[in-house]
């Protein structure tokens, strides 16, 4: 009965007790591991170096746990950025034994392997703004340049909507996945062409870009190709994919920027893969009066 009051819910005994049990075990100390952590304060210090702290790590220990711990305990200016903890704001990626990771998605022990050292260096192909933490403002004026919202020139509706925008299932699977994109900078990193163009407007920019193209609601295609189709645009791509492989939520942008070259030779021939969406009347109930 809705009157009668909701009864707490108890895990049995020998659940809670398994459930413990499995706890401790994740938690509980199994191995030694050395971290070799790049330190470098561009404001300060000549030149960078290395520092290593030893940790004993457990299971469940993420490496941001242990930076974390380091930071509290052993090196208190050591700088690292971090936020949700939970692999969906993309601020602790770095370099993890060489590959581009997120530090709270990256278990210690997984990280080291067989061996017994794990080393931490910020992202390549970002300026260093404090030891793991990498300047992120180029990459961010990039991310702005490609328009990365909605465009329309019905601009009353824009301003004042009457209602959503219709768009069907299969028109938002179109550029679904290009919207799990956490701005983490990994895809960036991992570019060869990045490394040699710094103009490059990078992996991240581009996908977004066709996310935006493509997406019914919006009419900015003409308004996007001019930044795109460039010298620094998606032409500049080679397709080493390197920025798939290491994007940790299976963004795929090396797909994306594919996907753009092609929209940008058939719009050379008058294709535009949509006409702009219609908004949905609004549907307002009056209230019954009793």
């Amino acid at each position: 009965m809705a009157s009668e009051e909701a009864k707490e819910y108890v895990l049995p005994p020998e659940v809670l007790e398994e459930t413990m049990r499995a706890s401790e075990e994740l938690w509980k100390p199994v191995r030694k591991i050395k971290f070799r952590i790049y330190k470098y304060n561009p404001k300060k210090d000549y030149a960078p170096h290395w520092e290593e702290h030893e940790l004993e790590v457990s299971r469940g220990m993420t490496v941001l746990d242990a930076l974390l711990i380091i930071k509290g305990e052993m090196d208190h200016s050591l700088g690292v950025r971090y936020s949700c903890r939970m692999g969906l704001c993309g601020s602790c990626a770095m370099m993890i034994n060489g590959k581009q990771m997120l530090a709270c998605q990256t278990r210690v022990l997984e990280a080291a392997g067989n061996g017994d050292v794990v080393e931490l260096r910020p992202l390549d192909n970002f300026p260093v703004e404090r030891d793991l933490a990498a300047d992120f403002t180029s990459f961010f004026e990039k991310h702005k340049s490609v328009k990365p919202w909605i465009i329309r020139n019905d601009d009353i509706e824009l301003n004042n909507p009457t209602g959503p925008y219709k768009q069907t299932v299969d028109e938002y699977a179109r550029y679904y996945q290009f919207t799990d994109c956490i701005k983490c900078g990994a895809c960036l990193s991992a570019c060869p062409t990045a490394a040699t163009d710094y103009e490059y407007l990078g992996p991240q920019a581009l996908a977004q870009a066709y996310r935006y193209m493509v997406d019914t609601r919006d009419d900015g295609l003409d308004v996007r190709i001019p930044i795109v189709d460039t010298e620094h645009g998606c032409w500049r791509c080679h397709f080493a994919a390197s920025c798939s492989d290491v994007c940790p939520r299976g963004v795929d942008p090396a797909q994306g920027i594919q996907l753009l070259k092609r929209l940008l030779i058939k719009r050379k021939f008058g294709y535009k893969p949509h006409k702009p969406a219609e908004a949905l009347p609004a549907k307002v109930k009056a209230e019954k009066k009793e």
